[in-house]
């Protein structure tokens, strides 16, 4: 399979398909921009690193994407990879062959050129730094790069693995400066250096400042003159404060499910001249199930659970309808996404259904249930998820079920020993791929801890798809999966988020920046009037 710019067209699938992408910053970039306004964007997230070789969070990201270029790039409401910094790449050898040929004219910031050598240095050095916060292991299948000349990289994969390009396209595939970053550690001071659409003029605790790199090459069009970033550090309720002062032009990750619905229906918010804009998601949250412990190890315990709980209530009277039910391991909008949950065990609860799968088990007296929550890592409202959760079963009169809640820490620890039977994952995926939402929590080393396993999954399934370079190929085999997890029960999917964000009214191009691949794409955002 090959990506190009829309200089030329794409062999995508065995077809001629072709590319369009609009606004692309190369010979045609116009600049300086017709639109001189400044953005300022406010986020309750924290920024945990200006090194793409340690950064794995959302905050994190947020910068990649916008500082650094990588090989390839999602477009807005999509989830193939277009060319970024390559002008073409494409799959040889069974997919396990990748190679990508540069732009013309490619530079960082700082003025120096950028080559393949900088593209494989940037690999290369997170792969050895393999910072425990780092995106290491989304380059794992990567056995070898080399580059024949100063615009063409070739990356030797140690198995066929048809999801490279997506892992690429996200912040794992950002490009560094090898004259600039140290190879065996990071690059300190909150210092960047890209040849994305922006630079990182400043950077503290409380604001990130970003100027146009007017050197950019690649296919953002850039529709204001630079963005200011306000960190509010968690504090949601400031957070709030700031967009509704007019503080901030847009309030973006942060603000409550309670915060966003009262806005939402708010006169006042119309009158100050809010908006609510609402975008596609692909964050997912999973009850999930040690299939060892001793009370829910039995499947019929799981199946009575997956029977009792009322996903529309929990999202209703939780989050305000700011998530919808999810009956899936993938998520709708995603290649892949079914209904295998849905087909099993309804979308209501039947109580009887729960009463007779325990009976059948010879189980006749109520199931004492723990169920674990960190709201440090997933949210404020996680714990009242879990305790809505809880009342539900008890409402039931066949479990006797608590919600208890620990700090992250000691959560992750508790996982990891086995001490807990059910417990919350939340997953925001790395790239907009089945592979992204089954591989992490079926394959070797899953992120669940959960000691389920599947060897027609992990042996038969996984590695069939991550072969399949037609990504619409793999919606039967995914959907099988599901519903063997569907019938094993060793999770419970239980909601897909929604992304949202507050804004001025004369704010524009926001909606393009609230899809399936995570992407905050700064470029888009402007200013009417």
């Amino acid at each position: 399979m090959k990506v190009r710019t829309r200089r030329s067209a794409a062999l995508i699938s065995g077809g001629l398909v072709a590319v369009l992408l609009a606004g692309c910053g190369s010979e045609d970039q116009i600049w300086p921009f017709e639109s001189k306004d400044r953005m300022v964007v406010g986020m309750s997230d924290d920024i945990l690193s200006t090194d793409p070789a340690a950064g794995y969070d959302p905050g994190s990201w947020l910068l990649f994407n916008n500082v650094f270029q990588s090989l390839l790039s999602f477009p807005p409401g999509g989830s193939t990879p277009v060319p970024e910094a390559a002008d073409e790449c494409g799959f040889a050898d069974g997919s396990k062959t990748y190679t990508c040929t540069l732009r013309d004219g490619l530079k960082f910031s700082n003025g120096h050129n950028l080559t393949s050598a900088d593209v494989k240095y940037s690999f290369d050095r997170a792969i050895k730094i393999n910072d425990p916060a780092g995106p290491a292991p989304l380059l794992s299948t990567i056995a070898s790069i080399s580059t024949p000349d100063d615009k063409t990289v070739v990356f030797r994969l140690k198995v066929p693995d048809a999801t490279f390009p997506s892992k690429i396209a996200s912040g794992a595939g950002s490009i560094v400066d090898r004259q600039v970053y140290p190879k065996n550690g990071l690059l300190k001071g909150g210092k960047m250096v890209g040849s994305g659409p922006y630079k990182l003029d400043s950077i503290d605790k409380s604001q990130a400042d970003f100027s146009v790199y007017s050197g950019y090459q690649g296919t953002a069009d850039v529709k204001n003159s630079g963005v200011t970033m306000k960190l509010f550090r968690g504090d949601q309720n400031a957070l709030k404060s700031a967009v509704e002062k007019g503080d901030v032009d847009i309030a973006y990750r942060g603000l409550t499910a309670k915060t966003i619905a009262a806005l939402d229906t708010s006169p006042s918010a119309e009158k100050d001249g809010l908006d609510v804009v609402q975008g596609s998601s692909a964050e997912v949250q999973h009850m999930v199930f040690n299939v060892e412990d001793p009370v829910v190890g039995k499947l019929a315990v799981r199946k009575a659970i997956a029977y009792l709980i009322d996903r529309y209530a929990l999202v209703s009277k939780v989050y305000q309808s700011t998530a919808t039910p999810l009956y899936s391991i993938v998520p709708v909008g995603i290649t892949g996404h079914g209904n295998s949950f849905f087909n099993t065990y309804g979308d209501k609860p039947q109580p009887q259904k729960a009463k007779n799968v325990l009976r059948d088990a010879g189980i006749t007296e109520k199931v004492r249930l723990v169920l674990w929550s960190t709201p440090s890592r997933y949210g404020p409202a996680t714990d009242d998820e879990f305790q809505t959760i809880a009342d539900q079963l008890n409402a039931s009169g066949l479990f006797d079920a608590n919600m208890r809640s620990v700090p992250y820490d000691e959560y992750e620890k508790g996982i990891a020993e086995g001490k807990y039977g059910v417990y919350v994952k939340g997953w925001v995926p790395d790239y907009p791929d089945p592979d992204n939402f089954t591989q992490p929590f079926f394959g070797d080393g899953n992120v669940l801890s959960n000691n389920y396993d599947n060897t027609d999954i992990t042996a038969r399934i996984i590695p069939q798809t991550s072969s399949m370079t037609d990504r619409s190929s793999t919606r039967q085999p995914f959907i099988k999966l599901q519903d063997a997890v569907a019938r094993d029960l060793p999770l419970l999917p239980l909601w897909q988020g929604k992304q949202y964000a507050v804004a001025k009214d004369n704010v524009r191009g926001l909606q393009n920046c609230l899809d399936t691949s995570t992407v905050f794409r700064f470029w888009e955002l402007s200013t009417a009037g």
